[in-house]
């Protein structure tokens, strides 16, 4: 039997234990990227938590199914391929690999991958049936969804009860107040190429209708868990919930999960903003993938991300540490005690307390500097405990180091001047040595080097 696991619900805020709709196994949808342009780091950080959830609920012992859709038609993506002057299909195809690399190169086990233009006739579908019950209506322009008509619309955001409202928004996102929103936009000269013929209206698909109608068509009219952003509570999953329940007339998901931001010194990471950062970028400050993910570990889901290259920097190092830690332990040939329960049982518990990943992580670093448990039992658990961390240390192998005669050299300075007791000199030769692209530390056999 599975772990018992509670996670926080947004819809009623507050933790509650997952009761999935078919025993043992769990279905789950995520929003995933729009491909106009390279998925940021702040993105990065919600996709890290959906794999850690669908990590965790599989060590727990559920089977999970894991669907995540890829938003390749809305306003951004036919503006972005207008601008850049190739077919929308070029263009989404460009960052959808793009997002698929990333996805990989952070060691994020791939879900199932639906994407928005595969499912045209399902959304039609849906407006047709919202048409048919009253809560869409047509205008010059497009097909819109009523919020005035569905009762509890606004609930997830908490907003305050929706009065009749005759103004509606055609942009697919907006975060001013409640309005009727966009299920399907007449073609217009703007869209180009881009329209599907329909009995609906010659035309395309507003964003929201888009995750709906592919949850449905992957995993069913009711669902055990949705996650996203917190950025999306409002509009994007408020009216996901109004139009997919209209329409059915069954509860769209039982549990609602948001990932926090991710926060630069001045706030949100955003497109918008100018102040993204891709691993593109950190890879070019010395930074791998994986040093982003173990970033990403030390902070609870729910809140706030803090970013700099300082922090990131010091996560670096100790993930550095941790591979160091597991090569010596792979060789270690001492024996010693077998503590796998001291450790299994709190790391279970942390994570079925709604996704703890931070205590899970600190559990696995005290394991790890146990000297007194047995080098081979505990390597096994930490392997087992990487299935949900995602550090992949199973496969961490010794790195050739090849360092130039300057840098051997300074090493040799470095070590004569520790000799010597000439502490800050040797501190002004450390710093050169990682200006150089290495990270020194001195063992009981001499000074080890390593690349950074």
């Amino acid at each position: 039997m599975p772990t018992k696991i509670k996670l926080y619900n947004t819809l009623s805020r507050k933790k509650e234990p997952l009761k999935p709709i078919k025993a043992n196994q769990v279905s789950m949808y995520s929003c995933g990227p729009t491909v106009y342009n390279y998925a940021h780091i702040g993105n990065l950080r919600t996709y890290i938590f959906n794999d850690l959830l669908s990590r965790s609920l599989t060590f727990l012992g559920y089977k999970v199914k894991h669907v995540m859709n890829i938003t390749d038609v809305d306003d951004k993506t036919i503006k972005a391929s207008q601008a850049q002057k190739k077919s929308l299909k070029e263009l989404t195809s460009i960052y959808e690999k793009a997002f698929l690399r990333d996805l990989k190169d952070l060691n994020i086990i791939k879900p199932q991958i639906t994407k928005a233009t595969a499912h045209i006739p399902q959304m039609i579908s849906l407006i047709e049936k919202l048409m048919k019950k009253g809560y869409a209506y047509q205008t010059p322009d497009g097909i819109y969804f009523s919020i005035s008509k569905f009762k509890s619309y606004g609930k997830l955001a908490q907003l305050n009860k929706i009065k009749k409202t005759k103004q509606r928004i055609s942009s697919d996102e907006y975060k001013s107040k409640p309005q009727d929103f966009a299920l399907w936009k007449f073609h217009s000269k703007p869209d180009g190429e881009n329209f599907w013929e329909a009995k609906i209206g010659k035309g395309r698909p507003g964003w929201h209708i888009e995750c709906s109608a592919m949850s449905q068509s992957s995993l069913g009219d009711t669902i055990d868990i949705h996650t996203g952003a917190t950025d999306l509570i409002f509009p994007h999953h408020t009216n996901e919930i109004a139009q997919s329940q209209a329409a059915t007339g069954k509860k769209f998901v039982n549990h609602w999960l948001h990932a926090g931001f991710l926060n630069m010194q001045d706030g949100k990471m955003s497109k918008s903003v100018g102040n993204i950062m891709t691993l593109i970028n950190l890879r070019h400050q010395a930074f791998e993938p994986i040093h982003f993910r173990y970033f990403a570990l030390q902070t609870h889901y729910k809140k706030p991300l803090r970013f700099s290259l300082e922090n990131l920097d010091a996560a670096k190092t100790t993930f550095e540490r941790i591979k160091r830690k597991i090569l010596e332990l792979k060789k270690a040939e001492h024996k010693g005690q077998d503590y796998s329960d001291k450790y299994e049982k709190p790391f279970t518990e942390t994570l079925a307390d709604d996704l703890n990943i931070p205590r899970a992580l600190s559990i696995f670093l005290k394991a790890l500097d146990d000297f007194d448990f047995d080098p081979k039992i505990k390597l096994k658990l930490l392997e087992k405990f990487d299935t949900v961390l995602g550090l992949d240390i199973k496969n961490f192998r010794q790195e050739k180091i090849t360092a130039t005669k300057e840098v051997k050299d300074l090493v040799a300075s470095r070590e004569r001047f520790r000799k010597a007791k000439m502490w800050e000199k040797a501190d002004i030769i450390r710093q050169r040595i990682k200006d150089a692209g290495f990270s020194v530390e001195d063992t009981a056999k001499g000074p080890k080097l390593s690349k950074i």
